[in-house]
Parts: C-alpha cells; sequence; structure tokens
C-alpha cells in the first residue's frame, strides 16, 4: 500500500493527514503528541483554559486518524535518493521513516508560541501556563507588533484585565496593514472600548541574538526616535517568523528558507514531494494555510497516484477571518472586503465547535 509521510502535524498537516487516512498509509511526525495550534494567541495568553479546549488537542481524539501511526519526533533530515526521513525520537534514538509520498508541512517558528522543539505533554502544559501567569501578575503591559496576533493579545488582555494598563505599539500608520481597511476601522472601536493604548509609527529596537521567544521587563528601545518605553512585561509579536526547513536540502528552499512549490503544491521536478501552510511558499502571505487547501492537497496527492491532472491552489486576494477570537458576544469573522459577520455567544458551543469545527473540518473529536 502506498505509503504517505506528513511531516509536521500542525493544522494543515493534521487535516491533510485525515483526508489522506481512509485512501493510503499515512505516517505523522510530530515534535508535540497533540495539535499545538499557532491560532489565536490573544486567547492563549488571556484565557488559556478556554485556548486550549479547542487548539490544544491529543492526537488520538481524532477519530479520522484512527489507522493513522503518529511518530513523536523531531525531523533531522531527508535522503531525496532513498526516499526516506530521518528523525529523532522522544527516547534520543535516531530513526528513519521510508515514504512513495512525502508532505511538508513543519510550519514556522514565531515567538515562544510556535516553537518546533520536541516536547511532551507536561512541557507543553508548563509553556501554556508560565506565560499567563507573567502578565496576570504584570500591571503594565507592552504589546509590540502590527498584526493579528498583537492586537487580539493586546485586545483579549485588557478585556481579561481590564484593571491593566494595556499598550499596543506598531510601525505603521495602522495596524493589519494585510487587512482590508474596514477591518482596522472595527477593531480599533473594540480596543478603545478596552481603553488599550494606541501608539503609531514606533519600530522596536530588536536585541542581538533575541528572537522573541520570551516576555521581556527591560526597556524597549525604538529606531523610529521615541524614547525608549518600560513595562512590567512585554509581548513581542512582531512577526519575525522563521520556517522550520532545517533538515531540509537548500535546494528545496527559496532565499528566505521556505519551501518553493509549483501552484499545484507539488516540490518542482520532485515525483511525490508536496508542502502546504506556512512553510509552503505558495504566495507572499504563504496563504494555503489559512484557506483551507489541505483537502486540495490530498485530492492531488490521490491524483498523482492515479496518474489524473492535479488542481491549482489559488491564494484569496486579501486577508479573512477573525481576528480578536471568540469574545464574551460571539466571534466575529471579517470577509476579504472588510465586512463582518458575527456568530453569536450562543452558538460557539452550541454550533461553531461541535458541528462546524469538530464534527465538519475535522471528521469527529472525541471528548476529553
Amino acid at each position: 500500500m502506498t505509503r504517505v509521510v506528513v511531516a509536521g502535524l500542525g493544522d494543515s498537516g493534521l487535516l491533510t493527514a485525515i483526508h489522506l487516512a481512509n485512501h493510503v498509509d499515512v505516517v505523522g511526525i510530530s515534535a508535540k503528541p497533540a495539535l499545538v495550534s499557532g491560532q489565536e494567541l490573544g486567547t492563549r495568553l488571556a484565557r488559556p483554559d478556554d485556548w486550549a479546549r479547542d487548539y490544544l488537542v491529543p492526537f488520538d481524539r481524532y477519530r479520522r486518524l484512527r489507522g493513522v501511526r503518529t511518530v513523536h519526533a523531531t525531523l533531522t533530515g531527508l535522503d531525496l535518493a532513498a526516499r526516506s526521513v530521518a528523525v529523532r525520537l522522544a527516547d534520543g534514538s535516531a530513526s528513519a521513516e521510508p515514504y512513495d509520498v512525502l508532505v511538508i508541512s513543519t510550519g514556522v517558528s514565531n515567538g515562544f508560541w510556535r516553537r518546533p522543539d520536541l516536547q511532551s505533554a507536561g512541557e507543553i502544559d508548563e509553556a501554556l501556563r508560565a506565560p499567563h501567569e507573567r502578565l496576570a501578575a504584570s500591571g503594565t503591559i507592552s504589546v509590540l507588533g502590527g498584526g493579528a496576533a498583537a492586537v487580539s493579545t493586546a485586545a483579549n488582555l485588557a478585556s481579561t484585565w481590564p484593571d491593566k494598563q494595556v499598550h499596543l505599539y506598531f510601525p505603521g500608520d495602522r495596524p493589519l496593514p494585510r487587512h482590508h481597511p474596514r477591518v482596522w476601522t472595527t477593531v480599533e472601536a473594540r480596543l478603545a472600548e478596552r481603553g488599550v493604548v494606541l501608539h503609531a509609527g514606533h519600530r522596536a529596537v530588536v536585541p542581538d541574538g533575541f528572537d522573541c521567544d520570551r516576555i521581556t521587563d527591560d526597556p524597549v528601545e525604538w529606531s523610529t526616535g521615541q524614547p525608549a518605553t518600560t513595562a512590567d512585561a512585554t509581548v513581542w509579536a512582531i512577526g519575525r517568523v522563521r520556517p522550520n526547513t532545517d533538515w531540509l536540502p537548500p535546494e528545496l528552499l527559496d532565499a528566505d528558507g521556505f519551501v518553493r512549490v509549483d501552484p499545484d503544491l507539488r516540490l518542482p521536478g520532485l515525483a511525490g514531494l508536496f508542502a502546504i501552510g506556512d512553510v509552503a511558499a505558495t504566495d507572499p502571505i504563504r496563504s494555503s494555510a489559512r484557506n483551507r487547501a489541505d483537502r486540495l492537497l490530498a485530492a492531488n496527492i490521490r491524483a498523482s497516484l492515479s496518474g489524473r491532472p492535479l488542481k491549482e491552489f489559488k491564494a484569496p486576494r486579501g486577508r479573512w477571518g477573525s481576528v480578536l477570537g471568540v469574545q464574551s458576544n460571539g466571534l466575529e469573522v471579517f470577509a476579504t472586503n472588510g465586512k463582518p459577520f458575527r456568530f453569536p455567544a450562543w452558538s460557539i458551543d452550541s454550533v461553531l465547535q461541535p458541528w462546524i469545527v469538530r464534527r465538519g473540518i475535522y471528521g469527529g473529536v472525541r471528548r476529553p
């Protein structure tokens, strides 16, 4: 039976494995024993229990992963000639996993919340709790960055702890520069309601050797000329993503270290190799990670095995989706034209999560 190795079981890799599980022999390799999503940083920091319920899910709870063998290991190399990937297991031993088809979905590293390190369930829990406790003990909090992660963090921290002073520093005239301008108009009003202080035109000086992997309390210097600022806790959400591709041959990567792919998500000139998610250089914002390309990729893999034509991934023209995550009054989702649609609060736990997400997207998730 054809063996498909899915290298990386984050959001995109996990869904790809689910779609393939009933058709081929699937092996999933993950540095974590569970899905540890990179989504919704603001909720993760402000309400870790709520976040863990929906975004930290052990693999054995996914009904459609039945029959998929998951390997808890880090990836250390790829042998194109032998068609195998090298891994280092949790006990420190080395091994190799042969493949007929390889899906590269190892994602990116970004701050302390998206790391490629091998972790146990206990270590994941500690990494989830420690930043929350650090912020809970802080009176003033600075959030640096102009993307959705930074904006969501500032909004959710201010909502959870209205007595704290929360400041959002961003380099441009407004945050969310890749979203439609209407999105910021709406989100700015939400931040104002919660007392978040906005600081436009602030670009932080990143200390040498610092990769934004921890919350700091040192003064922040600004390359844009403002006086240094201090806070009890500073969250660096400045978008310095790094692709998790150290284990891959350099000839597979573009100048920034992301995996080069054709529009059908195949690696150019290499049969049986595909890539998806934040690690795949599909377009400038690598949008296959956020636009359900997993279903298309699974169909393309099956088509390639049977000699049928493959379909192309078409990136959307703009960003869409939630910015702040689930709030007390529901979930606000923005279309690419910036217009919002709201799931009311009552529908989150009765319709959205159980039926649309767990049943519709993941094909069933067992109760913990």
